[in-house]
């Protein structure tokens, strides 16, 4: 077996057809295909299989996709260590991978593959099927080198789930082509997402910027002075969701059972002990923390995130997109620990919390660095319509 994929699937034919005949897609063992293998890269489902496909598989197969296979993934998609994702692309043997974004894993996978990755809106495609971790937060990114892949398969995906209600009744974004006129486009940068760049870096992002400019839109300094927020909302937020998340594995149904327990309580505490490694440990005992020792702290963070979520509405009805740094210079190196994993994301996990719609669109030619452009929650359609845009005059279009 490829050591970049999980699981490989036999099947080489689409089961149907539609408009994503004959497009190869890879995902991760997160995301439940039935028959297929299904342990999220966690040993609390070793041996899981999948017994029914997600909603979102489900609408690929129908549409004529074909799955070729389940990619390697850090555990429950946490934070790239161990993770493929973009893998299969760099192969050329997968045309579009689904990659599970929790803090920005599909933008910064995209970023290290250069090709381009999207976290589209929260609540726009069902999470009925997904192995969650950070339910309030995390949702399905795709990887492709071709936007019109990234459209077409939001087209198949996005829509209302009957199984899944969670999601809101909304209208879905326009995912047709549109043209675009850069005079009538405002783009914003926030000052505060700079503030950890280092001095290279910083430059490579405001000559992205500047090109901007040069191509007619309309370039606005911004300032979001809580910007720095949204990691720390992550960080209490997100790891409480993933505590309370994590506690259906007990390994009663599913998982490995540490033998010579004594008793139900011994083999629940040594088996979820056995269960998860040493990252996502830590994220899990630093939820119960707030959830059980500062639940202030945790109901706090609650606040502020809707702050922080109303804050970004101002901030984006004053533009109509933003664009930030796709990552701040920080290295995870090669000391795996929750502190140096939260650096990594520290650019990305704004879009988590806010659940709006990121776009990352790798470097133009000669250039050292790809950018992260933001729109408003359901402005879906029109962020991959300036993205096109975008690259085709990276392309020496126009």
């Amino acid at each position: 077996m490829n050591s970049i994929f999980f699981y490989r699937n036999p099947e080489t034919t689409a089961p149907g057809d539609g408009n994503l005949q004959g497009l190869k897609i890879a995902i991760q063992p997160n995301i439940s295909v039935a028959g297929w293998p299904t342990d999220a890269g966690s040993n609390a489902l070793f041996n899981f299989t999948a017994l029914e496909d997600a909603t979102l598989v489900e609408r690929l197969r129908r549409d004529g996709a074909s799955l070729c296979g389940s990619l390697r993934t850090s555990e429950f998609g946490f934070g790239l260590a161990g993770n493929k994702a973009g893998a299969a692309l760099k192969s050329q043997e997968a045309d579009v991978e689904l990659v599970m974004d929790l803090m920005g894993e599909s933008r910064l996978a995209a970023a290290l593959a250069s090709v381009c990755g999207f976290k589209p809106s929260y609540g726009l495609v069902s999470r009925y099927g997904l192995v969650g971790l950070v339910p309030s937060m995390e949702c399905c990114g795709i990887l492709s080198g071709s936007l019109k892949n990234i459209r077409e398969i939001l087209k198949s995906i996005t829509g209302p789930d009957e199984r899944d209600f969670s999601l809101p009744e909304e209208k879905a974004p326009d995912f047709s082509p549109q043209g675009l006129d850069p005079s009538k486009i405002t783009i914003g940068v926030i000052a505060e997402a700079q503030s950890a760049l280092a001095a290279g870096r910083k430059e490579q992002f405001l000559a992205a910027v500047d090109q901007m400019k040069q191509a007619g839109f309309n370039v606005r300094e911004m300032s979001f002075p809580d910007f720095s927020l949204f990691m720390l909302v992550h960080k209490i937020v997100g790891s409480v969701d993933a505590s309370s998340c994590a506690g259906r594995y007990d390994s009663v149904r599913y998982g490995q059972r540490v033998a010579g327990a004594r008793n139900w309580n011994d083999m629940y505490l040594s088996s979820r002990g056995a269960a998860f490694g040493t990252l996502l440990k830590s994220y899990l005992f630093q939820g119960a923390f707030f959830q059980f020792q500062r639940y202030e702290a945790y109901a706090d963070a609650c606040r502020i995130r809707a702050r922080l979520q109303k804050e970004m509405q101002q901030i984006t009805a004053q533009a109509d997109f933003l664009v930030l740094p796709a990552a701040s210079g920080a290295s995870s190196g090669t000391d795996v620990n929750l502190e140096n994993t939260y650096a990594q994301f520290a650019s990305t996990a704004f879009a988590n919390v806010t659940g709006q719609p990121v776009l990352y669109l790798p470097p133009a030619p000669g250039r050292a660095a790809g950018l992260q452009i933001a729109g408003p929650r359901i402005s879906d359609g029109r962020l991959l319509a300036l993205g096109e845009h975008l690259l085709n005059i990276n392309r020496g279009g126009k």
